[in-house]
């Protein structure tokens, strides 16, 4: 009995054929697991349930459609056809559509893009522009043939007809719409002449209202340097404009009231403080009066003169004060000058040679303190209290240690005595 023999290849080949020719296109229900995103644009990842797993590849031209992104453990339908990959000879799916069970596809891109954007910081309230009070230009990103664009224009007139209206025309819905809305935000940017825009359009199913739900709007909205105001469908319809957006009006005609103030009510305003402000000066003006006439009352003549009495009484005393202060001050002052001039007159050589002292130096200039210090024979000069003297040395006793003071005359000791009472009365006086 002969057997048949196949290559791995040529039985890959069979199961392949026998695989994409019995199984039409079908649905797949299951839970996405190790999903991966090439950076070709291809999508691998595969769908299991409780008991098996199936390979899936979503290829780029397929799955760019896509307005959300596939996770792990989001429960999928897939849809595409069974197909044999023969190089590890597994079974896959090669997908045509995605659409995550149980939620819309639109609803969950929406969640997707919300929870993105608000992790980026894109709806902090630290990012909202201030919406002017009074704006000079609104600038309007809307469809130029909606019933928009004449609700806003009816309310604009009726409340503030001076203010000017220009419109970037943009398509609000289809395909293209998001980037139109984009461009008409930037476009105000660059210009620079409109105080504040109104993006926006009327209300609709989400699929209508899509084109604002798009990441390119999104930035638009929050790299704007003009204020934006989001008015998008109905009071009950939230568009991701909205979070990002300056501030979130419920309908468009809303939104035109918000921006624009009433002429009439302000002019109503600006009466009411005029006769507010007319009342509060005919009343200052009228205390201003009577404090004016108190004042005049009291000044008379007779009370002048008895506060210049006053005034005059007290400058006395104070000039008094003063001269007394710089008295006491000139007398502590003499006293120290005189305490000082003692002090530095004991200190002065003149002062001890005046008291019959004298100074020997050598002819080096060197002062002879002690008898060893010369010789005999050796001229030394002498310094007085008038005059010097050249002496030449005849005998020099250097033993002799202490003068003796006897033969002294009298008149000497008398003198020391009366420089010392001197002396004793300048510091007494001092």
């Amino acid at each position: 009995m002969e057997f048949q023999v196949y290559t791995v290849s040529g039985l890959t080949r069979e199961l392949k054929a026998l695989v994409e020719e019995s199984f039409p296109p079908v649905w797949v229900e299951g839970e996405i697991s190790n999903f991966k995103h090439h950076s070709s644009g291809h999508m691998y990842f595969s769908l299991k349930d409780e008991g098996a797993t199936l390979r899936c590849v979503f290829f780029r031209q397929y799955n760019m459609r896509l307005r959300y992104r596939p996770e792990d453990g989001m429960k999928v339908l897939a849809f595409g056809e069974l197909t044999v990959y023969e190089p590890s000879g597994q079974y896959q799916l090669v997908v045509a559509e995605l659409r995550p069970r149980g939620v819309g596809e639109l609803q969950l891109a929406f969640e997707q893009l919300k929870i993105r954007l608000q992790a980026e910081g894109l709806f902090d309230p630290e990012h909202k522009k201030p919406i002017p009070q009074f704006p000079e230009v609104v600038g309007v990103v809307t469809s130029s043939t909606g019933a928009v664009i004449r609700d806003i224009i009816s309310v604009i007139r009726r409340r503030c007809p001076p203010v000017r209206i220009v419109l970037y025309p943009a398509r609000v819905q289809g395909e293209g719409a998001a980037a139109e809305i984009a461009e008409g935000i930037r476009a105000f940017g660059r210009w620079g002449g409109a105080d504040v825009l109104i993006v926006g359009r009327g209300g609709g199913s989400i699929e209508d209202l899509w084109a604002f739900n798009e990441e390119e709007v999104a930035r638009a909205i929050y790299e704007s340097p003009v204020p934006v105001v989001s008015a998008v469908g109905h009071e009950t319809d939230f568009t991701i404009a909205d979070f990002v957006a300056d501030l979130r009006a419920p309908t468009p005609s809303a939104a035109a009231e918000f921006v624009v103030s009433d002429a009439a009510e302000l002019s109503s305003q600006v009466e009411s403080l005029v006769r507010s402000l007319t009342r509060a000066q005919h009343s200052l003006l009228e205390t201003s009066a009577q404090q004016l006439d108190e004042l005049e009352r009291g000044l008379s003549a007779a009370r002048l003169l008895e506060r210049l009495k006053i005034f005059r009484t007290l400058c006395q005393a104070l000039e008094y004060r003063l001269r007394r202060a710089i008295a006491a001050k000139l007398t502590a002052r003499k006293s120290e000058w005189l305490r000082l001039r003692g002090a530095l007159s004991a200190l002065n050589p003149a002062a001890v040679l005046d008291r019959g002292f004298s100074l020997v130096r050598k002819p080096s200039g060197a002062v002879v303190r002690d008898a060893v210090q010369v010789a005999v024979g050796e001229v030394l000069e002498v310094i007085l209290s008038r005059g010097l003297l050249d002496c030449r040395v005849e005998r020099a006793e250097p033993e002799a240690r202490k003068l003796k003071l006897a033969g002294l005359p009298e008149k000497f000791f008398e003198d020391l005595k009366e420089e010392k009472r001197e002396s004793k009365n300048d510091k007494r006086k001092s």
